[in-house]
């Protein structure tokens, strides 16, 4: 029972348990990059990260003007760090990737995009 407690403090001090600790995964690489200009048929969105993210409990939206416009379901299979998802053609206009991580802790963040005319 003392060695359990004092494994526990252990891990608490060293940043080991507790969301209070957990810091924010950061974004290696995504498809669109920020501020991006893509064609109508761009299809293939995702988000890498610096570390493993769980995909079962992560999410991705489109978002254009603060509302989401298209919800996007990552898939499972793709690379521990990746979420990756398909969307349908959007119209030309202004639009962010919004991403949500899940787990213990949640995190998110936008990435924001614009679809051209071709």
């Amino acid at each position: 029972m003392i060695v359990r407690r004092h494994l526990l403090l252990a891990a608490v001090s060293l940043g080991l348990a507790g969301p209070a600790h957990a810091q924010q995964p950061r974004v290696l690489d995504s498809a669109p990059k920020a501020d991006a200009v893509v064609g109508r048929r761009s299809s293939g969105f995702y988000v890498r990260f610096d570390r493993p993210v769980d995909h079962e409990d992560s999410r991705l939206a489109i978002k254009q003007d603060g509302r989401i416009v298209e919800v996007l379901h990552p898939r499972l299979e793709s690379t521990p760090d990746v979420l990756f998802a398909r969307a349908p053609t959007l119209q030309p206009g202004r639009y962010s990737l919004h991403w949500i991580v899940g787990g213990n802790t949640q995190f998110d963040g936008e990435i924001p995009f614009t679809v051209g005319n071709d």
